[in-house]
């Protein structure tokens, strides 16, 4: 069983930067894609971005296209988010992906 744990959330201003991670852990681990979701108040949980494992090949949303970078590291089994460039409408619960597992999410909150 893996587990998937993030971290980096928390409190920014409008224009600033977070970067989140996720950890996976557990039995051996290779995923085809690691995703990122968040989910707003009151909204359905929608996706961020992807990355191929193996190619390290990505595609956003069109909402943080050019904002957000996801990217990995092969050898710690880690997952990362760096968000630039924030919006209030970026706030909500992040959540890391992979292999029908969820992470437990991490919030980012973004101040006008």
């Amino acid at each position: 069983q893996v587990k998937l744990t993030e971290s980096g959330g928390g409190l920014a201003p409008a224009g600033g930067s977070l970067r989140l991670s996720c950890v996976a852990s557990g039995r051996t681990f290779r995923p085809e894609t690691m995703k990122w979701f968040r989910q707003a108040p009151g909204k359905e949980r929608e996706f961020v971005a992807v990355i191929y494992w193996g190619t390290g090949n990505t595609y956003y949303a069109v909402s943080v296209q050019d904002r957000f970078i996801i990217s990995r590291d092969n050898v710690k089994n880690t997952l990362y988010l760096q968000m630039n460039s924030l919006k209030p409408e970026d706030t909500g619960v992040y959540y890391c992906y992979s292999n029908y597992t969820w992470g437990q999410g991490t919030q980012v909150t973004v101040s006008s």
